[in-house]
């Protein structure tokens, strides 16, 4: 069936697919440890602790995952991601008794790896595949993997939430593996040898980017990414169940709900923001000043005693929208403004602060939950986004075949 398109179309599908079916298990996996963990009594603080570690070697891989994908080449970075993630899901297999928190701590280290050395290799990857001149192209391509990947995080959620509640922890833990592990096995067969080795072998000290543009768009993403998970990663579920006396499956199925339409409208970005006449750094900045009003709209609805319910639905409805093409705006720069030659540099690099930004809204999330409750998580969203959107105001022009 494949073998009806052109090479370049055929790697984009075995790259996306690869990509799809690691999301699925990495979204399952994290709705799997915040709801199992939090019946079994663990505060909003411990439950965010049990993440530290995936978000904190998400900043360490991605740093060194570029390096190890420009020396090595892509296909191999995006398979140890695979492998890492099967052998991260079999440490959770073990006798409840034995699931403890630096253990998980641990799981979700090997999983964090896992994670990021994949995403940084699928996004690099389609770097390769198109012409410097066909931005569009590359914006299109670049949204439909984006979008796509967090439609499936989003059925993620919602597989995690029903497999806990059909199968108990460890059964829907094994079928994950299973599952992966088949993946797995196809990528090592199929997936193209060599792609994105660079020509110049990059030296370690090369790893920090030196370029203005990836800086800034750096920093833009690890803003963005903080407002986002500093209420949604683990104070949104906690408030939902506790405070709202939802079920596991009503929690999964909620978040499932909100991030599939997330990566759809992620994925239809380039329609959102098709005026050639407006470049995308100023689409950017335009979309991020909508984003910000969003968690300070909710904010102020929630301290004004609305409808707790409705306007958190209402709400993160609007904040999905808008954060769904703020994130493929910014993820159509990060690839533009990369080298070619080495491109999993700068994407590493980028995908780095995209670690540091969701390590500092994980701990914050449940930090600032449990001592001052969801309406101060927001308003910290809010000031997070704003200087986002300064942020990536200063970006400069880009230079074509750079």
């Amino acid at each position: 069936m494949l073998s009806q398109f052109s090479p370049e179309v055929r790697q984009y599908f075995l790259v996306t697919g690869n990509y799809w079916a690691f999301t699925l298990t990495d979204g399952a996996l994290r709705m799997l440890v915040v709801l199992h963990f939090h019946q079994l009594g663990y505060s909003a603080i411990e439950v965010a602790m049990l993440f530290l570690f995936y978000e904190f070697f998400g900043i360490v891989t991605n740093l060194f995952g570029g390096w190890i994908g420009a020396r090595w080449g892509l296909n191999r970075s995006m398979n140890i991601g695979l492998g890492l993630q099967v052998v991260a899901l079999a440490m959770l297999l073990v006798p409840s008794a034995m699931l403890t928190v630096l253990w998980v701590m641990a799981a979700q280290a090997l999983s964090g790896i896992a994670k990021d050395l994949n995403k940084m290799s699928a996004k690099s990857t389609i770097k390769l595949l198109i012409p410097d001149s066909e931005q569009g192209r590359l914006y299109k391509w670049v949204a439909f993997l984006t979008g796509s990947k967090n439609t499936l995080k989003g059925v993620g959620f919602f597989l995690g939430g029903l497999l806990l509640t059909l199968m108990g922890f460890q059964g829907a833990i094994l079928a994950m593996a299973v599952m992966l592990i088949l993946v797995w096995v196809g990528s090592l067969i199929y997936l193209k040898h060599g792609a994105g080795k660079a020509e110049h072998k990059p030296k370690f000290k090369e790893l920090f980017s030196k370029s203005r543009s990836i800086n800034i768009l750096a920093m833009a993403r690890f803003l963005l990414f903080g407002a986002r998970d500093v209420w949604f990663v683990v104070a949104l579920p906690v408030f939902l169940a506790s405070e709202l006396d939802w079920g596991h499956w009503q929690v999964g199925s909620f978040l499932a709900s909100w991030v599939i339409i997330y990566g759809v409208v992620q994925g239809s970005a380039p329609k959102f923001t098709r005026n050639a006449d407006i470049s995308p750094r100023k689409q950017a900045r335009f979309w991020g000043a909508l984003l910000t009003l969003c968690p300070l709209a909710l904010s102020l609805a929630l301290w004004q005693n609305a409808p707790a319910a409705a306007s958190i639905m209402l709400g993160l409805s609007l904040f999905g929208v808008l954060f769904a093409v703020n994130s493929s705006l910014h993820s159509y720069l990060i690839v533009s403004y990369s080298r070619t030659d080495g491109v999993s540099l700068d994407v590493g690099f980028y995908y780095m602060a995209n670690a540091a930004g969701r390590l500092l809204g994980t701990v914050l999330s449940g930090w600032i939950y449990q001592v001052y409750g969801l309406v101060a998580c927001l308003i910290i969203s809010t000031l997070l986004l704003l200087l986002s959107t300064i942020t990536i105001s200063v970006l400069p022009q880009r230079v074509a075949g750079k």
